[in-house]
Formats: structure tokens, sequence, C-alpha cells
């Protein structure tokens, strides 16, 4: 693992220092307005340069934007699986709403907010939602994480079901 993208919903900065154990973190959204145990105090009013509203970088020539609630202007509802392609947009126009979020062109979003574990492609943009490792689909149970695997030609993600690993 050479970095950990954390899509949002962070419940406790001490995760962020966990994870940062293990790889590098880039998380974005913010923590859910409760003060927590941290090895450098954290609240909605501190910054850690780990968090922020939204990422946008470069790793082996792809360009990642990460957020945790991607808001598409003309789908009027959560990204959940099947829902981009069952719309119907035509040619170019979800591209068109993903730089009008990020500012800029991406090759490969991350999002988090819903839950629903996905990857998809739409209009040449890779679409990755890694679920969650302890709430999938807001069920007290372990669930999902995704892993990215890059090359300067390649880009490949999977939806790894926690509750099959031994």
């Amino acid at each position: 693992v050479d970095l950990i993208l954390h899509a949002g919903g962070i419940q406790a900065a001490r995760v962020l220092d966990w994870l940062e154990g293990i790889a590098p973190v880039k998380a974005v959204g913010r923590l859910q307005g409760r003060q927590f145990e941290s090895s450098t105090p954290f609240t909605m009013e501190t910054s850690d340069n780990r968090v922020a509203e939204q990422q946008v970088f470069q790793i082996e020539g792809h360009t990642i934007g990460v957020v945790n609630s991607l808001d598409l202007h003309h789908l009027n509802d959560d990204v959940l699986p099947g829902n981009i392609k069952a719309r119907g947009f035509p040619e170019g126009a979800v591209s068109s709403m993903v730089e009008s979020v990020f500012g800029t062109k991406v090759d490969i979003v991350v999002f988090g907010r819903t839950l629903e574990a996905m990857v998809e492609e739409h209009d040449g943009i890779l679409f990755i939602n890694p679920g969650s490792p302890t709430l999938p689909k807001n069920r007290m149970k372990l669930g999902q994480v995704a892993i990215l695997n890059l090359t300067p030609g390649t880009r490949e993600a999977t939806i790894i079901e926690l509750t099959s690993l031994d």
C-alpha cells in the first residue's frame, strides 16, 4: 500500500492516525462534529493537513479527484451503482459535470458518503466508491474497501469484501 484515500465520514481523528501507520493518508470531508482523541487534538475548528473538503492530485500520470459527497449537477440524486448510466446522459455530459465539481479534468473520482460500493466508468472517468469497512449500507457489519492499482498506462479498481478475508 503506497497511499490510503479516506473518502469521508471520518468518525475519529485517531482512525487517520492508525491508517497513517500503514501508509500516508489523504482524506476528505470533516470530522462528524465532536471532539476526538488523537495524537494531535482535532476538532471541527482545527485543521489536519491530511483532510480537505476535496483533493485533486496526480499519481502515475492519472489525475485523481477525491470528495466525500459527489454532487453532479444534472443528476439530482446520489451517485449510486447504475444511476449515471440509467440517466442516459449524452457523451461528454458526465465529464463536464465532474470537471465542475473539481475545477479541472480528472481521470478518476473517489467518493464516499452513500457507503454504496461501486466501480464504474463513464465518459472515460473511473468512478470509485469504496463503500465502508465498518458500516456497509448503514448496517453494523464488516464491509468493503477498494484497491486502486495504477501504472502510467493503466488503472484498475477492485472492491474487496472484508467478510471474505480470513
